[in-house]
């Protein structure tokens, strides 16, 4: 059967999409009734998958309407689309011409879509989005009262610092309750808790932001996770590997728990000090105990059962 895809070209306003291989196109404001109307032609139109770039809060709800629709969907980086762009040896670009060069990606990329999360989940994933902008906005008014010298932005600045952490906590209980829901949500996060370095905090963010853990390989999860290396070598030049892209969320996640359990378990700590005592720079090291943990915490959740002294 011949696949037919879409691509979506997402901006605040509207939505600009291209169906291929037939070459259509159509644009639909980006409020819920032109999401429905979205939702409604690519149906009609046989459309099975539909690709986004990975732009933002403006594509969130075409997301979930796509998913809730029974689509395949995938959200792709915008540095893939741009370079099939300069394979192409395309130069002009428009929303339009955009949105059909995301759908010629999506016949052409068999990884294109990916298992989207669920509404529960999508809910779980904004609550830990808040959960993280309210640290932040917490770290920087105290940074702000260290500088303080007048009394009323002291005041100011406390009174501030007391609504945040308040919020902060009502958004954790929120976060807690909501990833009990999941399911076996009690049984995922009882697993995380029993490795070392993994707190509250951090099986949160993993529960919230990494869903897949424990369903897929552990080349995938690494990449998904931003803890794979990538080689960087050409001819006789062999430079160092390094790792980028996944969800930086998840890969600082993981850097914290390393942190704490190179401090806390003589495994890990005796790990860490044997790297650097090969010569490997501290970050690289806790990078490569990160990446460690995250396997063997995939591991843990796919066979069900907790930490022990070897899990991987």
């Amino acid at each position: 059967m011949t696949l037919i895809a879409a691509g979506v070209d997402v901006g605040r306003d509207s939505l600009d999409v291209a169906i291929a291989p037939m070459g259509r196109g159509f644009r639909a404001p980006n409020v819920a009734p032109g999401i429905k109307v979205v939702v409604d032609r690519l149906k009609r139109a046989g459309v099975t998958r539909v690709v986004l770039e990975s732009i933002g809060a403006y594509g969130q709800r075409l997301v979930r309407a796509l998913a809730e629709a029974g689509f395949e969907v995938g959200i792709v980086d915008p540095r893939r689309i741009k370079a099939l762009r300069l394979a192409e040896g395309k130069r002009a670009k428009t929303d339009r011409l955009d949105a059909r060069l995301i759908a010629r990606f999506a016949l052409l990329m068999s990884d294109a879509a990916r298992p989207v999360p669920d509404a529960d989940a999508f809910k779980l994933r904004a609550l830990s989005t808040r959960r993280r902008q309210l640290v932040e906005m917490i770290a920087m008014e105290k940074t702000r009262l260290k500088q303080a010298l007048d009394p009323e932005i002291v005041d100011s600045l406390k009174a501030a610092l007391v609504a945040l952490t308040a919020e902060r906590a009502r958004v954790d209980r929120q976060l807690e309750a909501r990833a009990r829901l999941q399911p076996g949500g009690e049984r995922r996060r009882e697993l995380l808790l029993s490795a070392p370095g993994v707190g509250p905090a951090v099986a949160i963010t993993l529960l919230a932001d990494l869903p897949e853990l424990g369903t897929l390989n552990r080349k995938a999860v690494a990449s998904l996770a931003g803890l794979a290396p990538h080689a960087d070598e050409s001819g006789t030049r062999k430079g160092d590997a390094h790792i980028a892209g996944g969800r930086p969320c998840v890969r600082t996640a993981l850097y914290m728990a390393a942190l704490a359990a190179v401090r806390c378990d003589p495994a890990f700590k005796a790990r860490y000090q044997a790297m650097r005592a090969a010569g490997k720079p501290g970050k690289v090291a806790l990078i490569a105990i990160a990446r460690h943990l995250l396997l063997a915490l995939n591991a843990m959740l796919a066979e069900d059962r907790l930490w022990t002294s070897n899990p991987a």
